[in-house]
């Protein structure tokens, strides 16, 4: 694409020309700088075409959004949507209005997911690497500014990109914005929530807070856009209905006298101490970034959320050690839930000014939900729409025992096999016990005791329990086994896909079962005897098809940064039917 600096140029220039000499002669446009000319404006009707004019309270309030698949689901701002409550209207330049349900919240990043019904045909936007972005690269915004689009059709306005990872520190008590995007692209109350484009048209942010004269609410050309790349992290639990946060690493850092980040507090509990880090050592990159800087690492810790497991490098006592932490949230699920109650209006399509207090929580549901969207909402405590946690609960299990087929297997369980090239094992399976005879010996696990105390066979964290946990949620299903949640779908340092997880809780001990989509099997567990413990990890592959019935051959067992054992089994014999599998 010709640079359009070069189109500027060309006009100056014309401009310094007489009018009657204009008038004389045909001016001659060069094919390059039409070219350019094409090319922009197609790129701005594709992106037009994707973005979302949000109204809400009666068309008193709203914003802007994007859409990112064809069946409706589209990106905002959580300050966008919060005075929408559940229900909102939105429309997009086909002129057409559309009913719309929030499905989840990020009021930490200030992202929400909503969805637009009607169309499972909608136009949408392809996501590009925003990490490829470049200071001085093209781009646009495109959104509802001063809810001028009363007639569906969104404002564009051109700029260039004036920063990258660009870190604003949390706006009250909640609102951070980490790795955005800075852009002198003119961005207005009611731009929040909308997309900022590359020149091609592709999605590289998601804009939100604008930095505005002291008695104004006017652009003045320094805007920040939430990095699509952030959000792709996000997306697989925006998909949940849940109220999401971020991630904390446990530790605290700062800069040394030779300008190294070093660990200056680190919390005992957490898991990057579990895995050796400790007061002093030097931070070498996270999350697949060099860390050089503390703003750096704030910049990359912030586009994690809550529960994901990321790589790690540090220097502990001249050693670099290499491994995978897991990070916990930044709020507890309580406080969380505090600190999004409302308290204040924040004005009616207002980008988020810097250093502003927390917005207002999402207003409760009105019981006067449009017929259309009745069906896309059900109220839990704790969920933005918990509707959207259950469907994708329901899509995981039916899948799943649609191929294992437990119903016919609700009896003892007898495993026989090996354990590595150790020798033989066999492990019963009952109601009330788990006795397993190893290559070490005999080991077993009292089923009506404490199931957090028992962590046999030693060195497991707990293996007999977790296989008894595997065994009862297939017998009972879901409903029956305990709290169940679906968290979203993350990758694991084992799987090149992301996994779908369900999170199930019984007798307070807390399991994570991950699920290919692609395959619908289950690929692993991790069972969490207590809190602040290494969960018994179980990796399940090597699946055969056996009377109909899909069996995993190969259980890999990892407690900590050890490998237990790999159990290579040979045959299954369920009690319920009388058969060796």
């Amino acid at each position: 694409m010709t640079n359009p600096s070069k189109i500027i140029t060309l006009a100056v220039l014309l401009s310094c020309l007489p009018l009657p000499a204009l008038r004389a002669q045909e001016l001659i446009v060069p094919d390059d700088v039409l070219a350019s000319q094409a090319q922009r404006i197609a790129a701005i009707n594709k992106a037009s075409a994707s973005t979302v004019m949000v109204f809400a309270n009666g068309g008193k309030g709203g914003g802007s959004g994007v859409l990112i698949s064809p069946d409706g689901y589209a990106l905002s701002n959580y300050h966008v949507v919060q005075p929408a409550g559940t229900a909102m209207k939105c429309a997009i330049n086909d002129g057409k209005l559309y009913d719309a349900i929030l499905v989840s919240i990020d009021p930490v990043g200030d992202v929400a997911l909503i969805k637009l019904l009607g169309r499972d045909d909608f136009p949408y936007a392809k996501l590009e690497d925003s990490d490829k972005v470049r200071v001085g690269d093209w781009c646009f915004a495109v959104g509802n500014p001063f809810l001028l689009a009363t007639d569906f059709n969104p404002t564009v306005t051109y700029g260039i990109v004036s920063g990258v990872h660009r870190y604003q520190y949390p706006a009250g008590t909640l609102l951070e914005y980490a790795d955005c995007i800075q852009t002198d692209a003119s961005i207005n109350p009611g731009n929040s929530g909308g997309p900022l484009f590359n020149e091609k048209g592709d999605l590289i942010g998601i804009n939100g807070r604008g930095s505005f004269e002291k008695r104004g609410r006017v652009n003045v050309g320094v805007g920040y856009a939430i990095s699509i790349n952030q959000i792709k992290h996000f997306m697989g639990f925006l998909r949940s209905g849940r109220i999401l946060d971020h991630a904390t690493l446990g530790a605290t850092v700062s800069t040394d006298e030779n300008g190294n980040v070093v660990v200056t507090n680190i919390a005992e509990s957490s898991d990057a101490y579990r895995r050796g880090l400790r007061y002093g050592d030097q931070l070498l990159s996270f999350g697949g970034r060099n860390i050089s800087t503390v703003n750096g690492f704030k910049n990359v810790l912030g586009i994690y959320p809550r529960g994901s497991r990321v790589p790690i490098s540090f220097l502990h006592e001249g050693d670099r050690i290499d491994t995978f932490v897991r990070l916990t949230g930044v709020h507890s699920p309580e406080e969380l839930l505090a600190r999004i109650q409302p308290n204040r209006q924040q004005p009616e399509g207002e980008p988020m000014p810097e250093g502003q207090p927390d917005p207002p929580a999402p207003k409760e549901p009105s019981p006067q939900l449009p017929d259309i969207v009745k069906p896309f909402f059900t109220a839990r405590r704790g969920f933005a729409n918990y509707h959207f946690n259950k469907l994708n609960q329901d899509r995981i299990w039916d899948t799943y025992i649609d191929q294992t087929k437990p119903e016919s297997i609700t009896g003892d369980w007898t495993l026989r096999g090996q354990l590595g090239n150790l020798g033989d094992v066999s492990i019963v399976l009952s109601k009330t016990r788990v006795d397993a005879e190893l290559p070490q010996g005999k080991a077993f696990a009292v089923l009506d005791n404490d199931l957090g105390q028992q962590e046999a066979p030693r060195g497991s964290g707990g293996l007999l329990v977790a296989l008894h946990l595997w065994k009862h949620i297939q017998q009972t299903g879901i409903g029956q086994f305990g709290d169940v949640y679906y968290l979203g779908s993350m990758p694991t340092p084992k799987q090149d896909e992301k996994q779908d997880v369900l999170v199930a809780t019984h007798s307070v001990i807390e399991c994570r079962f991950y699920f290919s989509p692609s395959t619908g099997l289950l690929t692993s567990m991790e069972m969490y005897p207590d809190l602040g413990v290494d969960p018994c990890e179980i990796y399940f592959s090597e699946y055969e098809s056996v009377n109909g019935r899909m069996l995993p051959r190969h259980l890999e067992v990892i407690h900590g940064d050890t490998v237990y054992g790999e159990l290579l089994l040979k045959d299954f014999e369920f009690n319920s039917n009388g058969g060796t599998e």
